[in-house]
């Protein structure tokens, strides 16, 4: 009982910090992420924003991208049209809209560091944030999707 008493008084629970101000932790992750078969994502929040970008097997299947050409904020496209092109050292790769979208913003990111599309496709490595104004009930699941993938190699 002494040693518990010991170990006890030892032992301060310190109170965890706040990394970041409050209006820098982003919430993507609580997002609900959906796959096209053409192997893009979108993460799309209730209010219909949401992050694109392409999948970990689109990003492997490209290879080292070292070049983004990302469209300008405030383009508009419609479903299967390409949106943007991402050049990597052994092809060109198309990113096509999962749906009708607005182009919000852009990853500036990938203008210094494109091998981030690379390194953390479905995370940082994000190519815009969008705005869906269309339909995407095309859209597949993450387990429907890793079956589509498995099957594309």
């Amino acid at each position: 009982m002494a040693l518990f008493q010991a170990m006890r008084g030892a032992v301060r629970m310190q109170p965890l910090k706040r990394f970041a101000p409050s209006s820098q932790i982003t919430c993507r992750s609580f997002a609900k992420m959906s796959f096209a078969k053409t192997h893009e994502w979108v993460n799309l929040e209730s209010d219909g924003t949401g992050f694109l970008g392409i999948s970990h097997f689109a990003a492997n299947a490209l290879g080292e991208v070292v070049y983004c050409d990302l469209p300008s904020e405030g383009a508009t496209f419609s479903a299967k049209e390409t949106i943007c092109t991402l050049e990597s050292v052994k092809a060109v790769g198309e990113v096509y809209a999962p749906g009708d979208i607005e182009v919000l913003e852009v990853n500036e990111k990938l203008a210094e560091e494109p091998a981030l599309v690379n390194s953390s496709p479905e995370a940082d490595g994000w190519l815009l944030k969008v705005k869906v104004t269309g339909d995407l009930s095309s859209l597949m699941d993450r387990d429907a999707y890793d079956k589509h993938a498995a099957t594309s190699e």
